[in-house]
């Protein structure tokens, strides 16, 4: 603990145990061929939790198409849930029975009676869950425990409930909530976060277990609007097409991960970000994270703005460039001019947040032709302030 709290080893989220002091880190996950008979195949009956949701249906296709016979799709509306109608005749043309159940995954005799009710179930897929977007400031406790009800207490009714029961797979649809957070979803980053750490606890106890955490999907997934994809596209998370996802998950369950990421990333963006105010071991040791922030920036030339202000005295290169970082982060706020605010207010005070300081830095590094931290707007607060740094 006590080299912990030295930061010594530059490592400021950490797990300390009897074995020594953990530390997570994202990788990629390797594409090589899956170990033999790790993999997953659907066959006979196919429990999907959530199944009336619009992913919950995406998985209900592509286990029809790939083998599983009966599907048996739960959800708190059974049949009354809208689309279900639609849903059957699908997955019976692609050749499956299907069953629809009413039931409440978090109260846990419901849970029983619909598992007492499936014969020979094969595999349960587990995408119920439901969100609240607020800061945890606003969230209460209500809020919080509809969260995690439906994922976490659903999960673990699946898990106690079926006990020594064998099961080909025992999916947990998880999200990068869980992973490295989301901004307005504190409840459910918790949720999710219990779903990986009880795939763990499965598979340590030889159980099979797949926990997905997932990116956005677009096709009705919880991005719900246009409004919304723009921002998440904006943070570098774009949406992903219902097959492509579907796909991913195709390929985690026949390699037999455990916990995996599955999520469209633009790693230079996300990460420029969501490593704007400190480092992230998190993310550290992605190839593409390492790229945008190790490699030395090419040789340039002298650019136009260095050549304009070259023959100017001290205090006029100066004025220039504060006036030059003024404009820029006017434009990034989204006003008419510079002169809503002087070059010596705080950019915080501004309104300034990780993703919009991360534009004012990407702005004045095309600018000025000089390579800027991601930190920018955090070392150096104020335009007067960042414009002495730029001189």
């Amino acid at each position: 603990l006590a080299s912990v709290l030295a930061g010594t080893a530059g490592e400021d989220q950490v797990a300390v145990r009897g074995g020594g002091i953990l530390g997570r880190r994202l990788v990629p996950a390797p594409l090589s061929a899956a170990p033999s008979g790790a993999g997953w195949t659907p066959r006979g009956t196919v429990l999907v939790t959530g199944g009336l949701g619009a992913l919950g249906g995406h998985v209900a296709r592509w286990l029809a198409a790939h083998g599983a016979e009966h599907i048996v799709l739960a959800g708190r509306r059974g049949r009354a849930a809208e689309g279900a109608g639609e849903l059957e005749s699908e997955l019976t043309e692609l050749g499956a029975d299907v069953t629809f159940a009413s039931c409440d995954m978090a109260d846990r005799e419901s849970v029983a009676a619909l598992l007492e009710s499936i014969p020979s179930l094969t595999a349960v897929v587990h995408a119920a869950g439901i969100e609240r977007s607020a800061a945890l400031a606003d969230l209460d406790r209500d809020d919080v425990a509809d969260v995690l009800a439906a994922k976490a207490d659903g999960a673990r009714n699946l898990h106690d409930l079926l006990g020594d029961t064998p099961l080909d797979a025992f999916v947990l649809f998880s999200s990068i909530a869980g992973v490295w957070g989301s901004s307005g979803q504190g409840a459910y980053a918790a949720a999710n976060a219990y779903l990986d750490a009880l795939a763990d606890h499965r598979r340590a106890a030889g159980l099979p277990a797949t926990a997905v955490a997932w990116g956005p999907w677009g096709g009705g997934g919880m991005v719900a609007t246009a409004e919304q994809a723009t921002l998440l596209h904006r943070w570098g998370l774009s949406t992903m097409a219902p097959a492509g996802a579907i796909a991913g998950l195709a390929t985690a369950l026949e390699r037999g991960d455990g916990n995996i990421v599955v999520a469209d990333v633009d790693w230079e963006r996300f990460a420029g970000t969501f490593m704007s105010q400190r480092p992230s071991s998190l993310l550290g040791e992605l190839p593409e994270v390492r790229a945008a922030f190790e490699a030395a920036p090419a040789e340039q030339g002298m650019s136009a703005l260095a050549q304009q202000l070259a023959g100017l005295d001290e205090a006029e290169q100066e004025r220039q460039l504060t006036e030059l970082v003024r404009y820029e982060a006017a434009a990034v706020l989204g006003h008419v001019s510079a002169d809503a605010f002087s070059a010596t207010r705080a950019f915080k005070e501004l309104g300034f947040d990780s993703l919009t300081a991360v534009e004012l830095r990407t702005r004045l590094s095309e600018a000025t032709g000089v390579a800027l931290p991601a930190t920018l707007v955090f070392d150096y607060p104020t335009a007067a302030v960042l414009a002495a740094y730029l001189r």
